[in-house]
């Protein structure tokens, strides 16, 4: 049966295809998808042909299951475990099984959906839209309901006033509801007489407001487009065919089979006619004449003069006069009030077998999710077009490292309260700006119910938060971020959703089996959520088109994936991992979580090839980043979170003195395999909003004063915050990230408003005040200079890190990238003051950063003369020269080599 989402997209001009596949002959398993690339384009092609069968080989063919189609070469399910040299042959059947799935999954798509790109735009269709004939239509996919209707303040909250019934049109097998409303005549105005009347309601408000009536236009494309005569037949179609008819059937037609005669062949008839037309009077219609040889299935050729060729082909159709009966928004302000205004607050009105309810509609752009007390609500967000926000900067251009600047919008501000989206661009987008990070992401900006969640269990995944602003005020956040430079990633949490029922998705049409799974494995184990149902095509296109929605509608530039690992295992990650490689194959891995992943990582990079996707997983599922079609998942970058988790134990439970470089060395660059893809932190939002507390906390305290905290105390605190930030993010991959404010030594943890400390916001803001106080104006001076080192030095986007001085005991740790050397002396007592460290090109090494200058709250102990040093021609740690460089005890050293000696 064709489903109301197929009725519908027949006749939506919205439905494009940028993803298309190609078919192999004969066979449908085989089928590939093809994704023609676009940034955001709005129009595209889908094309779709047949791949051509290979050449015949001379040697002897192999057995048809082992032949391999065109689409597939350059796939190898298992290609990344070659690449690493892993050899476990339970995960390589993993692996392959999975790309069969992959397959199939693919083609029971096909089978609802034109494509992977039609599959990922479901926004197009569903929730609220405006329809070019005068209407506003409503698709909801709630399958266990029997009853639909939309209510809210616009038909005075009517549960019968606009509905769709089971079995009736509006209802398809798939479970998928559809509601029209229609605009409402002003007084004194008549309907349409045209059905295809059509009133631009959102762009071009002007065009087609001219006042000249349908009947007017056609007239003159009657009179201004056709040439005289060309229109004969059309106004009169049966003329020919009476003419006929009389000449053969009439009175002075023949009477008998033998006045009849035998009908002369085409030749014939055609000299015949051209005799007969020979004294008629010149005519200004094209000239064709039409001749066949006689043959049976006889391909007629056209014989006709140039001129009229020529004339023929420059004829343009009408579309001028067409688009003149399209009424722009004064026409339709004039004859209509709207269905649904503008700030209409709206919900969904389900009869189900277990009774009525009403529910938030899963796809709603603006939700309150909680009005002065009252049930949640739904707010339909279609500004006037002069009101709507118009984009003004372009997209900035893709870097090749990342330094980011994570951040929470509602404790951004210095006030106690939720700050606003608004306040955000005013006062921190220049402060990211000006710290030399060169992207954001933010964390909590789609809806969720309860703000102390952080905004993790989110209820409305197509909102933006409304206790920040309107969608318009995060568009303009986005594009003023763009403006100056800076990318915006959104971390998108699709590993859960929340429990809420009166304004999330559980039970959202009264069944338990909607969007998420039946029984336990439905439910988070520890934290109350709801665990989607990734195996259903229904639940994946709301998904792929979440994501999608995000980067078309908000123009994100990427997506970092909150806990993977809750989704990729049906124990959510809340089990002991030894790194055997069973555990990433066995009985607890959820396979459909993994092929929505590929899916998702797939259709972004295909429509969006500059899309960023970041994986948050600690397991570190093998193949994170690497290519979907060589058995990875497709990410760009992972998360190392054992980083952040290492210096915390550091810190809090480990003396300086007994701190292992190797164990910290081991732990920053991982197995090295895919190094250049890890994005490392020191420490994120976790460290200062889940129950612990900042590094500056735990190193200097809450207060600076000289009497609350030794000079001793604050110069250790600072140098190690200044040394675990230079280290973090100058040895791993391409991308570093920061928490808003740790850059310059936040001392207060983040603490939202709760019932536990009487929902106060003490402690739900960022102190930026702190930054006139010296210590942290210091800190604040070296965060920034080490952003200049790689925007200026292009340190990140380097190669890996050749570390080739790791030493416990004297905690010395040494690197090389490119032409930098990075030297650091975590030893909290000992100085050296000639330390041998080996470097490959012999030169003079400067100084481009040194953690204990002055100017960063250090002791100044190296001399302007000690800031140059040539290399000695001596090996040293496998290099062919070394330097002898003074080290003073916890600080670090950057030199570049500025000038190269020959031997």
């Amino acid at each position: 049966m064709l489903s109301l989402t197929d009725s519908i997209r027949i006749s939506s001009p919205l439905s494009d295809s940028r993803l298309s596949f190609l078919s192999q002959t004969g066979s449908r398993t085989s089928r590939q998808l093809k994704f023609v690339r676009s940034r955001r384009a709005r129009v595209s092609r889908c094309r779709c042909s047949a791949t051509e069968q290979p050449p015949p080989q001379r040697r002897k063919q192999r057995p048809e299951k082992y032949k391999q189609s065109e689409e597939e070469k350059g796939i190898d399910p298992v290609g990344f475990l070659s690449k690493y040299g892993i050899t476990h042959k339970a995960f390589a059947q993993f692996l392959r099984e999975r790309y069969k799935s992959l397959k199939d999954l693919k083609d029971e798509i096909l089978t609802r959906h034109f494509s992977l790109k039609e599959m990922s735009t479901g926004y197009e269709l569903m929730g609220m839209h405006r329809n070019m004939q005068h209407r506003v239509d409503f698709l909801e996919w709630a399958p266990g309901a029997r009853y639909c209707a939309l209510i809210g303040d616009f038909n005075g909250w009517s549960t019968t006033g606009n509905c769709a019934r089971e079995g009736h049109f509006g209802h398809d097998d798939y479970g998928y509801w559809f509601i029209i409303l229609e605009d409402k005549l002003r007084e004194g105005e008549e309907p349409d007489k045209l059905y295809f009347q059509q009133y631009n309601y959102a762009e071009d408000y002007d065009k087609g407001d001219t006042g000249i009536t349908v009947e007017e236009i056609f007239k003159k494309a009657n009179d201004e487009y056709w040439e005289p005569g060309e229109d004969r037949f059309i106004k009169s179609r049966y003329e020919v065919a009476a003419k006929l008819y009389e000449e053969m059937f009439g009175p002075n037609g023949p009477q008998t089979e033998e006045e009849l005669e035998a009908m002369p062949d085409a030749a014939t008839r055609y000299k015949t006619w051209k005799e007969q037309q020979k004294k008629d009077p010149a005519s200004n219609l094209p000239s064709y004449d039409v001749v066949d040889s006689g043959k049976e299935y006889d391909i007629y050729n056209i014989i006709g003069d140039p001129e009229s060729f020529k004339k023929f082909r420059m004829k343009q159709p009408p579309i001028a006069y067409w688009l003149e009966t399209k009424k722009g928004r004064k026409g339709w302000l004039q004859k209509y009030m709207p269905a649904l205004p503008h700030g209409s607050k709206y919900r969904v009105y389900f009869n189900t077998p277990n009774g009525p309810l009403e529910r938030v509609p899963a796809w709603a752009n603006f939700v309150i999710p909680d009005a002065d007390g009252m049930q949640a609500l739904a707010v339909h967000w279609e500004p006037p077009p002069e009101y709507a926000y118009k984009w003004k900067h372009k997209l900035p251009v893709k870097p090749k490292s990342l330094r980011i600047y994570e951040c929470h919008v509602g404790i951004s501000g210095q006030e106690p309260k939720v700050s606003s989206f608004n306040d955000f661009i005013s006062k921190v987008l220049p402060h990211v700006k000006e710290a030399g990070y060169n992207a954001i992401q933010i964390i909590g900006v789609v809806e969720h119910k309860d703000y102390f969640t952080v905004g993790y269990r989110v209820t409305n995944f197509y909102a933006v938060s409304s206790r920040y602003g309107t969608p318009d005020d995060f568009k303009r956040l986005v594009d003023e971020a763009h403006g100056l430079g800076l990318l915006v990633f959104l971390e998108i949490v699709h590993s859960y959703a929340a429990a809420d029922e009166m304004v999330g998705l559980s039970l959202f049409d009264g069944a338990n089996d909607c969007y998420f799974h039946t029984g336990k494995r439905g439910h988070h184990k520890f934290w109350g959520t709801r665990m989607f149902k990734y195996g259903d095509l229904d639940v994946l296109h709301f998904l792929l088109s979440n994501l999608n929605w995000w980067v078309e509608e908000y123009h994100v530039d990427g997506f970092h994936f909150h806990s993977l690992s809750s989704m990729l295992y049906t124990h959510n990650g809340f089990a002991s991992f030894t790194g055997d490689m069973d555990e990433y194959c066995n009985q607890y891995v959820d396979k459909e979580a993994l092929l929505y992943l590929i899916l998702a990582n797939e259709v972004l990079h295909a429509l969006h090839p500059n899309v960023i996707t970041i994986a948050e997983d600690a397991t570190l599922y093998p193949g994170l980043c690497d290519p979907t079609s060589q058995g990875g998942l497709g990410f760009d970058y992972f998360a190392n979170l054992s980083a952040s988790e290492m210096w915390l134990a550091l810190l809090e439970n480990t003396p300086d003195h007994e701190w292992c470089m190797s164990k910290i060395v081991s732990t920053l660059v991982g197995d090295r395999q895919n190094t250049d893809k890890m994005l490392l932190y020191a420490e994120n939002h976790n460290q200062s909003i889940s129950g612990s507390r900042s590094f500056a906390e735990i190193l200097i305290g809450n207060s600076l004063g000289k009497s609350s905290i030794s000079q001793e105390s604050l110069l250790r605190g600072c140098s190690l915050h200044k040394m675990i930030r230079l280290i973090t993010s100058t040895i791993g991959g391409h991308a570093y990230l920061n928490f808003m404010g740790n850059e310059f030594g936040h001392p207060k943890r983040v603490e939202f408003p709760m019932s536990s400390n009487n929902f106060s916001f003490s402690l739900a803001n960022r102190c930026w005040d702190l930054l006139e106080d010296v210590v942290h104006y210091q800190l604040f001076s070296f965060d920034k200079d080490m952003m200049d080192l790689d925007k200026n030095g292009r340190i990140l986007s380097r190669g890996l890190a050749n570390i080739h001085h790791v030493n416990d005991t004297t905690m010395v740790i040494s690197y090389l990238r490119g032409p930098n050397l990075f030297v650091f002396n975590f030893h909290p007592v000992n100085s050296y003051e000639r330390y041998i460290i080996g470097v490959e090109e012999a030169g003079e090494y400067q100084v481009t950063l040194n953690t204990d200058e002055n100017k960063y709250g250090g002791r100044g102990l190296l001399g302007q003369d000690q800031n140059i040093q040539r290399t000695i021609s001596r090996r040293a740690d496998g290099m062919r020269f070394c330097l002898e460089v003074p080290l003073p005890s916890r600080s670090a050293q950057v030199y570049k080599l500025t000038r190269i000696l020959r031997a």
